[in-house]
């Protein structure tokens, strides 16, 4: 009586597992931690311009506030580059 070879399963089931092994997104986790150190960036550059992030300025806000509103906005923009880049 013959022996069967090895069986294929033991080959074909990791090699299968690890070929399917599929790109996942960054998702709310990524981009909680990208928004929660924007907030932190923007409340420390607001800090030293010598304002309170939050409070209103309107017209009247100095270019140093404005400097940090625009570098807010760019890393909120990357945050939206976080929450939808694949990542392996």
């Amino acid at each position: 009586m013959k022996l069967p070879a090895k069986p294929v399963v033991s080959i074909v089931l990791p090699l299968t597992l690890a070929l399917n092994v599929g790109v996942t997104l960054a998702g709310p986790l990524g981009y909680g931690i990208c928004q929660a150190g924007c907030a932190a960036v923007v409340t420390a550059c607001y800090g030293a311009a010598g304002f309170t992030w939050g409070a209103t300025l309107g017209a009247t806000a100095p270019a140093t506030v404005l400097a940090c509103n625009a570098a807010f906005g760019t890393c909120q923009a990357a945050c939206a580059a976080v929450l939808l880049a694949p990542t392996p």
